[in-house]
């Protein structure tokens, strides 16, 4: 029985609810919790998986415990017994280990997927210091090319960068947007958000939470720095600016109630960059048009915390 619980949670994880929740208007109304609860599916996939390979390993090491425990006294066949147990279900300890060693070789593969990003970030900026040139007005560096683009370079020392383009096509109102909303990715730090879905995505990309997880997380996150630009511009002026750079046509800024609107970006994201337009334009124009509320916040942070452990609650925590 607890193989069979492990196998249907990494089901119900892996398969079912990237599914169900992949483009959901609920989490789009709280994006970064949103972000957040997409990670949290990540580590519960990966802790069930990790306790999976060793039930299935070692199927006669201990008497199941967790919630299962609650149910009786089980054989190792996961078969119901009908005598009470004699006392209380011990933790199962070397579980802890095995978590343990799991915990430290996943983080050893994001700490690794960030140094590889860090490098190209840190390449990528010391090409635009050299070739751009800092406009005090926007806080930014400018480019000298045609093409509209509007990205931000993340970490220590980040980086607002505008292209010449950009400059030409948007008009003052639409610059501040494009501006406020990379501050938006820079103060929500949210390159750390991405970083464990593309390391999740790079182990078991074919598996749909792996799949729809990433680009998941990467327009939840482009909606997080859209609500933080609205808090100095207007919703149609952010609106406009994303119009006009997914689509390189200053015509597109008064026609973004349509439904034209293209879902690819025309900005640079090389190095680890995130840019304006980068992602979902269609979807966030159209979530401008319908805010949302963002109520539920505790119920929101009570099962993001409790997801990567609901695993091992289920079959290996102890219980009296």
């Amino acid at each position: 029985m607890t193989l069979a619980v492990l196998c249907l949670h990494l089901v119900v994880t892996g398969v079912l609810l990237p599914r169900r929740l992949a483009g959901s208007a609920r989490l789009q109304a709280r994006p970064a919790a949103g972000a957040a609860l997409w990670i949290a599916l990540m580590a519960s996939f990966a802790v069930a998986l990790l306790l999976t390979a060793h039930h299935a390993l070692e199927p006669f090491a201990h008497r199941p415990a967790g919630l299962l425990g609650l149910l009786g006294p089980l054989d190792p066949f996961g078969r119901l017994l009908p005598a009470e147990p004699a006392g209380p279900v011990l933790p199962h300890t070397h579980d802890w280990w095995l978590l343990t060693v799991g915990g430290a070789l996943l983080t050893a593969l994001v700490t690794a997927v960030g140094l590889r990003t860090g490098r190209a970030r840190r390449r990528h900026r010391a090409v635009l210091d050299v070739v751009g040139v800092p406009d005090r007005r926007w806080g930014a560096l400018v480019l000298e090319h045609a093409r509209p683009a509007v990205y931000c370079l993340p970490g220590r020392r980040p980086r607002v960068v505008l292209s010449r383009g950009a400059l030409r096509l948007l008009d003052e109102r639409q610059l501040a947007a494009a501006v406020a909303h990379e501050h938006g990715h820079i103060r929500g730090r949210h390159h750390l958000f991405r970083l464990p879905a593309d390391t999740f995505a790079l182990l078991l990309g074919p598996l749909p939470l792996a799949r729809l997880g990433r680009s998941e997380v990467a327009l939840l996150l482009e909606m997080a720095a859209d609500d933080a630009a609205l808090e100095r511009v207007s919703r149609g002026e952010l609106a406009a600016a994303l119009c006009a750079l997914a689509t390189g046509d200053p015509a597109a800024a008064s026609a973004t109630s349509t439904s034209t609107a293209p879902s690819t970006a025309t900005s640079a994201e090389g190095g680890g960059a995130l840019g304006v337009a980068s992602t979902g334009v269609l979807a966030r124009v159209r979530r401008l048009g319908r805010p949302g509320t963002g109520r539920r916040r505790a119920v929101w942070r009570f099962g993001v915390s409790v997801l990567p452990l609901l695993p091992y609650l289920l079959v290996c925590a102890p219980h009296p």
